[in-house]
């Protein structure tokens, strides 16, 4: 067992050595589209309350891609419910939560825009399905929009369901010091209007939660 296990950790040692250089700010592919439901909400000690990601609306079952080039440090379950990371160089990793499955392995290398997993239900206290992204860099947790690329307001529009409101991000510095541009995020949950919305997961009542 232990010939085994050697030759295994020495090959995952080195693909994550071999990891990219870390990607800049504001450039990074969004891992499924749609509106932020739940902002970056940082906690104020590690172990404090808050929300150390952003919440993405997204249909369960929506292909996730992978947010920048990278090796997978982590593929499986935590608490029972399947994660992905994904580390990109320079102590910067990405994680994507609450998934129904894994399409990729620990220490394989995956290129931006690969599909990665697909999308669960997410927190299971949400009105709706989404995916929970977040980014840490150097083992602190930082908001993921300073690292995504940032998506016009006619997107947004084009993605939100009848009733939410959108409301613009102030421009502000990003870890690597530079101004970041403005970014827009959704201020309140919505209720949807019309069953046929373009934007799939409006079509669940706000009533609904996900099966046990």
């Amino acid at each position: 067992m232990r010939r085994i296990a050697l030759p295994l950790l020495l090959a995952t040692t080195l693909a994550l050595a071999e990891a990219p250089p870390a990607p800049a700010a504001g450039l990074w592919t969004w891992p499924v589209a749609g509106p932020i439901l739940q902002a970056f909400d940082p906690p104020a000690n590690p172990y404090g309350s808050g929300h150390r990601g952003v919440d993405i609306g997204a249909a369960v079952g929506s292909p996730i891609v992978a947010p920048a080039a990278g090796v997978v440090s982590f593929a499986g379950k935590v608490g029972g419910q399947l994660f992905l990371t994904i580390a990109h160089g320079g102590a910067l990793q990405s994680t994507v939560s609450w998934l129904t499955d894994v399409v990729v392995h620990k220490g394989d290398a995956v290129t931006e825009g690969q599909v990665v997993a697909h999308t669960g239900w997410g927190h299971v206290s949400g009105p709706l399905p989404h995916l929970h992204f977040s980014v840490r860099l150097d083992g602190a947790y930082v908001d993921p929009l300073e690292y995504l690329t940032p998506m016009d307001v006619s997107s947004l529009i084009r993605l939100a369901p009848v009733g939410a409101v959108i409301a613009r991000v102030p421009a502000g510095p990003t870890p690597g010091g530079a101004v970041g541009p403005l970014t827009f995020r959704m201020t309140r949950p919505w209720t949807p209007l019309v069953p046929s919305n373009p934007f799939a997961v409006a079509a669940v009542p706000a009533s609904s939660h996900p099966p046990p």
